[in-house]
């Protein structure tokens, strides 16, 4: 973020610890656990698949479960669980969060620099991921439908488009109201798959065997090649699990901890033991072995239950997007983009048009282009692994410098995790040519944008305070100028406290009025997810009828001025937010003869700067109150 931003370290709302409840922990199933949930739809048959699928060998098969087993131990429960979710800033997770936290505890300049780009690179990467989640999620639970009768075949893809353009066009509403449903879904999808593997389990009970790492360690080296290429399917048995970091803030740590100790993990073993224990019995249930192990009147239910499972795991991907989306934008890494609140009470609840219309076209595209969840698993896991490696390298300089690890305890214990990550990140890394390629390019694109904004911004900044008067010599010579005072309050939006808003110049020049009563409104976003309402606002009077006003937000929450400015009253400022104007200056930037960045970056972040959300809209100020200034402005 940008390094003039103030870093307040009290005044940030810290989260209760939230108490373990029942309907805190049916909220957790149904956010949190939604995409891991249903991994067991795809991730073992994906894994098989690489050794011949119904010609397996139980030693194989034992290998692979131990593989499963053992990255769901590691990955999610001792690295995600157990270490990262230790690091929060102020009760928020997430990779960004993270970023933040680490920037904070980092003095050099450059080191800051590529901290933020490990973080805004594994936040793009998140995007691929979401992207990717509602379409093999929805694909793989609808095939199911070919189970039950293979003549279904051919509707998988059209009944799998209408299920995600549902589920795309209820985001305006927001997920209140669905959210409801989706913990007890959740809870009764955990329990089914529960049952279902403890029954397969009971048949064949030889399968737990598996639970010993000597066999994912026998797999290795009788396999060696075959067996790290089975490492890219592996990894799909924990996708989901950075949503265990990203959700804290909803729900706590302790309640995200007690649902996968005691019940999410406990389900998740099962299932893919008891997928193990029918395919050792029955090597010809490979071509589904999670559908196969319910029996056939069950089927029907069980593709409902399932599509409505995935359609859960979708909408957690799809409002960690919106979240993540204005976490950037409030970072400096996005351009205004429009975000709708849709509830009144609870702040995180928001949509984002513009990207819930490019998640759709994506979801789209993907279904209709890999047309199965076999062909889209090739696509699937590398965005994932990326994002455990970034994260793993920002804990090594937060649980370095914040939690006070010793040098060697830091690298040692995240290098290992990292090496680990790498692996699955490597094996992913062969599926490229057959669609890694999609979510790779999609995350480098989307760091070429953010880049690029953050870079333009900070040439427009620097350009500003070059042209800029300075507010002091403007309030100086004030009271020996002949300007007009008329009625009314007028208010200026203004990026740099220090200097004169072009708006205010502009309307001397033109019109050759002040107002009576004047406030220079600076908005900045705080390194903290969120800021107390009390104390948002800091007013310092510059001259009689003249103040100036910081308006403070943290990075998860979005402005609204004339609420803010309302509490001013509190203050002794007497403003009527409704009935004052609004002076905005609209820059129409254009290149310089000698630009100061590539010529692409260049048209990047003109192309963005035209198609950004108006500041009227994003700061909600009322449109007829405002009035624009335009001004031609080359970086």
């Amino acid at each position: 973020m940008s390094d003039d931003l103030t870093q307040t370290e009290t005044t940030a709302p810290h989260h209760p610890p939230q108490s373990i409840a029942l309907p805190i922990l049916l909220g957790v199933l149904g956010v949190v656990y939604g995409d891991i949930g249903t991994s067991p739809l795809y991730a073992l048959k994906a894994s098989i698949d690489h050794f011949g699928s119904d010609k397996i060998a139980s030693a194989d098969l034992l290998g692979i479960l131990s593989l499963i087993f053992w990255s769901l131990i590691l990955v999610v429960t001792v690295k995600y669980v157990t270490l990262v979710m230790r690091a929060d800033n102020r009760g928020e997770g997430g990779i960004l969060a993270l970023m933040v936290l680490a920037q904070r505890s980092c003095q050099n300049l450059h080191m800051r620099r590529a901290l933020a780009l490990v973080g805004i690179g594994g936040a793009c990467l998140f995007f691929g991921d979401g992207v990717i989640t509602p379409a093999i999620s929805v694909l793989s639970a609808v095939e199911g439908l070919e189970v039950a009768a293979p003549s279904l075949q051919e509707v998988v893809l059209p009944i799998s488009a209408v299920v995600i353009i549902a589920l795309f066009a209820v985001q305006s509403r927001g997920t209140h109201s669905v959210g409801r449903i989706f913990g007890p879904v959740m809870a009764i999808w955990f329990v089914t798959i529960g049952a279902m593997g403890a029954y397969q389990i009971a048949l064949n009970p030889q399968v737990l065997k598996a639970v010993s790492p000597s066999y994912g360690i026998m797999l290795c080296i009788r396999h060696g090649w075959l067996a790290f290429v089975a490492l890219g399917s592996v990894v799909l048995a924990v996708t989901g699990a950075e949503a265990l970091y990203a959700d804290m803030g909803h729900f706590g740590a302790r309640s995200i901890r007690f649902a996968w100790t005691f019940f999410v993990l406990p389900c998740l073993v099962l299932n893919y033991f008891g997928q193990g224990a029918l395919l050792i019995s029955n090597p010809a249930a490979a071509e589904n072995p999670f559908y196969r192990m319910a029996p056939e009147w069950a089927l029907i239910p069980l593709v409902i239950l399932a599509t409505l499972a995935t359609v859960i795991a979708s909408q957690a991907l799809i409002s960690g997007a919106y979240s993540v989306t204005r976490q950037c934008m409030q970072l400096g890494f996005l351009p205004r983009m429009r975000v709708d609140h849709t509830s009144a009470t609870e702040e995180g609840q928001i949509y984002v048009p513009q990207v819930n219309t490019a998640l759709l076209v994506g979801v789209l595209v993907l279904v209709f282009a890999f047309r199965s969840s076999d062909a889209l698993a090739s696509a699937y896991g590398i965005a994932v692994t990326a994002t455990f490696i970034c994260t793993c390298i920002l804990a090594v300089v937060v649980f370095r410098r914040q939690f006070g690890w010793s040098r060697w305890a830091a690298v040692g214990v995240f290098g290992t995790f990292t090496l680990m990550d790498s692996l699955f990140f490597a094996a992913n890394a062969l599926k490229i040519p057959e669609g890694g390629w999609v979510p790779l390019l999609l995350g480098l694109c989307l760091l070429a944008l953010m880049t690029s904004w953050k870079r333009g911004r900070d040439l427009l900044l620097d350009r500003w305070k070059q042209d800029s008067l300075p507010l002091a010599n403007f309030l100086a010579r004030l009271p020996h100028s002949r300007t007009i005072r008329v009625p009314g309050m007028a208010i200026f939006m203004t990026g740099n406290p220090d200097h004169v808003p072009a708006a205010l110049l502009h309307n001397l020049k033109h019109n050759k009025v002040l107002h009576e009563k004047v406030l220079f409104v600076t908005v900045t976003t705080l390194d903290v997810p969120e800021l107390a309402i009390a104390d948002r606002a800091r007013v310092t009077e510059l001259a009689p009828g003249i103040h100036r006003v910081m308006l403070r937000y943290g990075f998860m929450q979005s402005p609204n001025l004339p609420r803010d400015l309302g509490m001013l009253r509190d203050q002794g400022i007497d403003i009527e937010p409704m009935q004052a104007s609004y002076f905005l200056g609209r820059e129409t930037l254009v290149a310089a003869q000698a630009p100061r960045m590539p010529i692409w970056r260049m048209w990047l972040f003109l192309l963005m700067a035209r198609n950004a959300t108006p500041a009227t809209e994003f700061f909600r100020i009322p449109s007829d109150r405002v009035v624009e200034l335009g001004v031609r402005v080359a970086i």
